[in-house]
């Protein structure tokens, strides 16, 4: 779908054969989180980024089990920390993941990045398609995985991943690993989609005023064109509604290639953005 027709109603097919939500609301530091699920499920937002280390999927499953909005309507991704790789430990945390969301199945299971080292990494995601192939998980992805760390699964002999989540904003493009995900069909969700507030960029001001939207707008417009799937958060109900305001008008190609033209590569990442790691 060309990103002129997207609405916050949008999917995008997965290489499992499901379809996930274009925009998502993430919940990460954000501990009491219901308050900003409920709103956006209740705007019309249709998927929630949350993982085992942030510590909030009971709040989401709550926020989703009371907004009366039905569960196989609302795709929830969450994610499994590198402390905690490994095929039996995966196992368990999948159940616990579940438990906490109240939930029969969870839609995407990431590995939340490469840190356990490359044989944890593999018994996690041994575990986690052994927990696709038995219903509990719906489809496999994986998070701050460079290219080494792909290409380590098709290496071994597993399927690729369907998702990639990683740090995309104009100023960390991870040009590389962005081509890898584009050319092998994997789909990228870009975290810290807004800088972490930091709008301070002349450019970013500029391109606010002439379209008439908020910075954050402007980012989340930005991941949207350049075919990410955007994961804005915040833990304000009213901003969770602002950032979804993106349907209701297109960034021009020239101001997409303003916005192109500000990446610093790894010097622009504002988190951990361990996708070198070994």
């Amino acid at each position: 779908m060309a990103a002129s027709q997207l609405t916050l109603q949008s999917t995008v097919k997965l290489s499992s054969g499901y379809e996930m939500p274009v925009l998502a609301l993430g919940v990460y530091e954000n501990d009491l989180c219901f308050p900003a699920c409920e709103a956006a499920l209740k705007h019309g937002y249709r998927h929630i980024d949350t993982a085992q280390m942030y510590r909030n999927e009971a709040e989401v499953g709550r926020a989703i089990h009371e907004s009366g909005v039905p569960r196989d309507e609302v795709f929830v991704t969450t994610k499994i920390y590198h402390n905690l790789h490994g095929y039996d430990s995966t196992l368990d945390i999948v159940e616990k993941s579940l438990s906490k969301l109240g939930s029969s199945y969870i839609d995407l299971y990431l590995i939340h990045s490469p840190l356990s080292g490359k044989e944890k990494r593999l018994a996690t995601y041994r575990a986690l398609v052994e927990k696709r192939d038995a219903g509990k998980i719906r489809t496999i992805g994986v998070s701050n995985y460079g290219v080494k760390h792909l290409e380590e699964l098709r290496e071994a002999g597993f399927e690729a991943p369907a998702v990639n989540q990683i740090e995309l904003h104009p100023f960390c493009q991870q040009k590389d690993i962005v081509a890898y995900c584009n050319a092998n069909k994997i789909v990228l969700q870009a975290y810290c989609p807004l800088v972490r507030g930091d709008f301070s960029h002349p450019v970013l001001q500029e391109i606010s005023k002439t379209v008439n939207k908020t910075p954050a707008q402007v980012l989340v417009r930005w991941s949207l064109q350049r075919g990410f799937v955007p994961l804005p958060k915040s833990a304000r109900p009213e901003r969770v509604v602002t950032n979804a305001g993106v349907f209701d008008f297109a960034l021009s190609e020239a101001d997409v290639a303003r916005l192109d033209a500000l990446d610093k590569g790894a010097a622009g990442a504002t988190s951990w953005n361990p996708v070198d790691a070994p």
